[in-house]
């Protein structure tokens, strides 16, 4: 089961997915200031830069958004040119072109933005250009897989492409067909924006937080949604009434004295999982360190000394076991993207290398962002990446303290 407990305070909203009483998300969003990932602009090309087979794009925005050359073929690899063209064949400084945000806007960087369009539904995702009809990995049967092939291929229209959910392996081909109307319609007003509206302007804004996250996450008859606004809890049972006929919304309202997140121990678990230092079950524990190129997590041993009779080999490889379950938890919940690189403890032993490895790959798959686990380095660390669309989570959580901005160090000056 999963607690989705809702925080509302002045303009900010605060969200934490729980499964089985464990924070595996967070995300915060100000209401105002709502984030662009998955928006859709129309936007004019400012530079296009044929040194880095990019263009920069005007889309209203205080930085102009980078759009990479792949990002601009089509993008089914088999309908792409052989020879990859320059930028400068493709775009052209003042052309006006739709785009959607692919990544958020990070630090002194614009937002990163395509043109191979996805609108996101309940039970499917749309490509209106796409091309080709896949279905979720996570759909294991292959009964099931061939059933939602064949009915993909049967509801796509021309170019249109579909990515058939994980949601939708028990679903009515009713609820599905439903779902994708839906999106060819915001697909058709864009474009009617598209034609109607100057550059740069907002062509279409994705679901809020709570929305987004009740679209992707919420599986009818078990899951809750516990939030602390009563007009909040009525859209919501609205949406699910909307998304899932026939299912009861399990809605809760808290009105206890106590903060929400305090009341269903969220603040007490966020505390500890933001912190540099994160403890392991066991009495181990891992460092969290971020450089502006990569993510780096250190395991040690702690006060972790095995159980009676292991070995050195032993205690070192149950710890850093624990590790990898809870490092692929905290990248999910911070949010954490990029490079990675993981410092476990040293074992002799390449069956338990493997077995580690194997373990943080497996959490990984409960992730909803990519993550890949590259290997292991000839130093003995654990390279992967995930794919980062935001900045950290420990954002809206925490903020850099004004003296040290994060080293934890304070300059001194050798004249004084």
């Amino acid at each position: 089961m999963k607690q989705m407990i809702v925080h509302n305070e002045h303009n900010l909203m605060q969200m934490a997915l729980l499964e089985e009483g464990k924070a595996v998300e967070f995300t915060a969003e100000r209401t105002r200031e709502r984030g662009l990932l998955g928006s859709f602009f129309k936007g004019r090309v400012v530079n296009v830069l044929p040194g880095m087979q990019a263009a920069f794009v005007d889309i209203g925005q205080r930085k102009n958004a980078f759009l990479y050359v792949d990002d601009v073929l089509h993008p089914h690899l088999e309908k792409q040119p052989k020879v990859k063209p320059s930028i400068s064949e493709l775009l052209r400084p003042g052309q006006d072109v739709i785009v959607q945000v692919l990544k958020e806007p990070v630090g002194s960087k614009g937002a990163r933005v395509t043109t191979h369009y996805s609108l996101p539904g309940r039970w499917l995702v749309y490509m209106p250009m796409a091309d080709y009809i896949a279905v979720s990995k996570k759909i294991a049967r292959e009964g099931d897989r061939s059933r939602l092939k064949a009915l993909g291929d049967q509801l796509k229209r021309d170019e249109e492409g579909l990515i058939i959910r994980t949601v939708s392996a028990e679903e009515q081909r009713e609820a599905i067909e439903s779902d994708l109307e839906t999106l060819r319609e915001q697909w058709r007003l864009i474009r009617e924006k598209a034609n109607s509206l100057p550059s740069p302007s907002l062509l279409h804004r994705d679901q809020s937080m709570v929305q987004r996250i009740i679209r992707d996450v919420y599986t009818p008859g078990s899951d809750v949604v516990i939030t602390d606004s009563e007009e909040q809890a009525r859209e919501v049972t609205t949406l699910l009434e909307e998304i899932s006929p026939g299912h009861q919304p399990q809605v809760q309202v808290h009105r206890g004295p106590e903060p929400i997140f305090a009341a269903y121990g969220v603040q007490e678990q966020l505390n500890k999982d933001f912190a540099r230092k994160v403890w392991l079950p066991g009495g181990g524990y891992i460092v969290i360190e971020h450089t502006e190129a990569l993510t780096v997590v250190d395991v040690n041993t702690g006060k972790y000394t095995g159980a009676g009779g292991d070995s050195l080999e032993e205690t070192v490889t149950e710890t850093n076991m624990q590790a990898a379950i809870e490092i692929a938890r905290l990248m999910r919940l911070r949010d954490i993207g990029g490079m990675i690189i993981v410092d476990f403890i040293d074992m002799t032993e390449a069956s338990n290398r493997q077995e580690v490895s194997a373990a943080l790959e497996s959490e990984l798959k409960k992730d909803r962002t990519k993550a890949f686990v590259m290997g292991w380095t000839k130093l003995g660390l654990l390279e992967l990446t995930r794919k980062k669309v935001r900045e950290e989570s420990t954002l809206p959580y925490v903020e850099l303290c004004s003296s040290c901005h994060g080293t934890g160090k304070r300059y001194i000056s050798p004249l004084h």
